[in-house]
């Protein structure tokens, strides 16, 4: 069996979307995003700026998933539009991105829930979601409602709270403002919308599905965070926000109601719970888009004859993932997985621009291809190092299966 079933309506793919979404920029960006930015107007125009590159990429993503409507998301839409080796680089992108991407949102799990045995709880994390998800796709969209529903109580809670009864937010400024490399790291926050698209072979009439999903998803989330960025300045000022490692924590706790504070941080554990859910099934299913054209081995596109799910890819990317909790740090891991997804989203928009059209969506999709290639030159020289060091290793290791092929 080598075809997925679609089984995911318009709701499904919407709420895939925000669970990708949610938790990431929420829970873990806003410091590290504080610090780069220096400044409250910085951090939201950096805020801005990383939606509007998000929102260029989700025109083009909707657009080529419309148009081929399988796994595998820019995969396969590079390899169609700009040539096997441009989908092979997608695709490669993709995969180490998201990988880094999964044993952050892991440990975030890990240290929210239980500090103390951070690495254990983040593995175990893993072990269990990935059961989710080869159990099948309709049991990761129900998962994923309830963890969405759990994060949205979590937030208004703590948005509230700070709203009622915020205190004086400490004055000053965090450093020299610099938006780009803060909009590069809430980028990060944005990209889950893809996922949807990364599901394009299990939704319902993809044509239409796709490109109504993802806009909404990512209009909710942006409003989202506009409203917990405002809530976190007004209570901690920036300063303080910068130094927050569990931001919406330390709002409630500003606020007057540090009994709410374990409620917020179990939520947060639940909800990143919610994100490495819709995160395994993506890079699961670009594996197997890439091993059904042995671009990875083709043992990877085996799809499990009761649940319909690529069951060996999902398993060989939660190995991974799990090695990388045992050595890595969170940090590192999200200013490496931006790297890696922007040079995925840059290769989305060319393929986008290369469909042709109307001109004001090439327009959109070439603002999108030069926005991803800003922010990823503007985040941390090492970081970028790093980056390119792992996708010179891939493209190298294509060159020599071909040469030998």
């Amino acid at each position: 069996m080598s075809t997925l079933a679609r089984r995911l309506g318009f709701g499904d793919a919407v709420v895939i979307g925000l669970g990708a979404m949610l938790g990431a920029g929420v829970f873990v960006v806003w410091g590290p995003a504080a610090a780069a930015a220096g400044t409250g107007g910085a951090l939201m125009l950096a805020l801005l700026i990383a939606a509007v590159v998000a929102a260029c990429n989700a025109t083009g993503s909707a657009r080529l998933a419309a148009r081929y409507p399988e796994s595998g998301g820019t995969y396969v839409y590079g390899r169609e539009q700009l040539g096997a080796f441009t989908g092979f680089l997608a695709g490669w992108a993709f995969v180490i991105g998201k990988t880094a991407s999964c044993a952050a949102m892991a440990l975030t799990i890990g240290y929210y829930l239980w500090p103390a045995y951070a690495r254990p709880v983040a593995v175990a994390a893993v072990v269990v979601l990935t059961l989710i998800n080869i159990r099948g796709v309709t049991k990761t969209a129900v998962a994923t409602r309830v963890l969405v529903a759990i994060t949205l109580l979590v937030l208004v809670t703590a948005v509230g709270v700070g709203l009622w009864g915020g205190a004086a937010a400490e004055a000053g400024a965090a450093g020299p403002a610099g938006p780009f490399e803060a909009a590069g790291l809430l980028f990060f926050a944005f990209a889950g919308y893809a996922r949807i698209a990364t599901l394009g072979e299990e939704v319902r009439d993809p044509e239409r599905t796709i490109p109504r999903a993802v806009p909404v998803a990512l209009g909710v989330v942006l409003l989202v965070y506009l409203a917990v960025a405002l809530v976190c300045l007004s209570v901690l000022g920036m300063p303080a926000l910068a130094r927050s490692t569990a931001p919406l924590a330390d709002v409630v706790a500003a606020a007057g109601a540090p009994g709410l504070v374990p409620v917020v941080r179990i939520g947060a554990g639940v909800a990143v719970c919610g994100v490495l859910l819709s995160l395994l099934a993506g890079v699961g299913r670009t594996i197997l888009a890439m091993a059904r054209r042995s671009d990875l081995p083709s043992r990877l596109s085996a799809v499990h004859a009761r649940y319909a799910t690529p069951w060996l890819a999902e398993l060989a990317v939660a190995a991974v993932i799990i090695a990388v909790v045992l050595a890595a740090d969170v940090r590192g891991a999200i200013g490496f997985s931006s790297v890696a997804v922007l040079t995925y989203y840059a290769i989305t928009n060319a393929a986008a621009w290369s469909l042709g059209g109307p001109k004001h969506l090439r327009a959109v999709a070439a603002l999108g291809l030069i926005g991803c290639i800003v922010l990823a030159m503007t985040l941390p020289e090492p970081t970028v190092l790093a980056g390119a060091g792992l996708l010179a290793a891939g493209v190298l290791a294509y060159a020599v299966a071909r040469r030998k092929g």
